[in-house]
């Protein structure tokens, strides 16, 4: 066998038992996020004990939920009975992970929860386990094989336990009815925080930075204020400053060959009219959307009167981090 026939039985041997936990979830996952939003609502938390791997294991999900809007804390179960039991209220939801529901370090926490009004979700292979026992909610995460070849490295068992974290925190999410635009809130130095956070007046480029001529200005003169700005697209206006149309280097580049007297003439008279507009407090996000759907380089930014305050240049998303 060689290393892709190994890899693949790895991974076959793992999607097996995440279909073995698909088929056996039932009600006790309803009750459990039910315990979970209960708190969250409430102005509680989830704190993630565990050890070893669960412990690895522990830290993605708590940082999963947190992300979700479900603040989590991990707890330390070498240093809970040393102060870090200061972590935890009334009311807040421990979630325990231990695949064997026997680990020592944990079940020495178990005495000291008791004095505290707190709900227990414990994820255990062993459902019949002290753990198990001292828990108001047990999931069942047992396999019935590790990937391992020698049936040891905990590697299937961390893996479904890992995946009935995610189910967890996005189902809560789901019934808490979390949005993309708070995800962003929480996310901000993301991409995803950057385009559903910032508006379109955030990114364009106005008032000194944009180049805004008349429909009666010559063409050379819009290429000097071009120039001058920097800029790769002009606004042209009418006399009553309305918008009228856009011109940009391209459209000269691409007329010079068939029209060399094209600079002398009015701007008017070889501007693209009607151009492609985007209101100012949209969100950045649609930018990408508009420029691909038009395959447009620059989009012209109006109020919502329809003037123009400045231009979206394609260029500038890169610099913005925005794709």
């Amino acid at each position: 066998m060689d290393s892709l026939e190994r890899a693949r039985r790895v991974l076959s041997i793992e999607i097996d038992q995440l279909h073995r936990l698909s088929e056996r979830l039932d009600e006790s996952f309803t009750v459990a996020v039910s315990l979970l939003r209960h708190a969250i609502e409430h102005r509680g938390k989830i704190v993630v004990l565990g050890v070893g791997k669960s412990g690895h294991v522990g830290e993605k999900i708590a940082a999963t939920l947190t992300s979700t809007g479900a603040p989590s804390v991990v707890l330390n179960s070498l240093n809970a009975l040393h102060g870090d039991l200061g972590l935890i209220n009334d009311g807040d939801v421990i979630l325990t992970l231990s695949y064997s529901g026997e680990t020592e370090e944990l079940l020495r926490v178990l005495p000291a929860l008791a004095r505290f009004n707190v709900k227990k979700v414990s994820l255990t292979g062993n459902p019949s386990s002290t753990l198990a026992k001292a828990s108001d909610v047990v999931l069942d995460v047992s396999v019935t094989q590790e990937a391992c070849p020698h049936n040891l490295a905990p590697t299937s068992s961390t893996t479904v336990m890992l995946a009935l974290g995610d189910a967890l925190a996005m189902v809560l999410l789901e019934e808490r009815g979390f949005t993309r635009e708070e995800f962003a809130r929480y996310h901000p130095a993301g991409q995803l925080g950057r385009s559903l956070l910032l508006k379109v007046r955030d990114i364009m480029r106005g008032g000194e930075e944009s180049a805004i001529v008349t429909t009666s200005d010559s063409v050379i003169e819009v290429l000097k204020t071009l120039t001058s700005k920097r800029a790769g697209a002009a606004l042209v206006v009418n006399a009553e400053g309305q918008l009228a149309g856009i011109f940009t280097h391209g459209d000269f580049a691409r007329r010079f060959p068939t029209d060399p007297q094209i600079g002398m003439r009015p701007v008017g008279d070889v501007m693209t009219p009607n151009p492609i507009t985007i209101h100012a407090d949209k969100l950045a996000a649609e930018v990408l959307m508009v420029l691909e759907q038009h395959r447009i380089d620059d989009l012209v930014v109006t109020d919502t009167q329809g003037n123009p305050l400045g231009v979206v240049d394609s260029q500038d998303l890169a610099r913005l981090k925005l794709i």
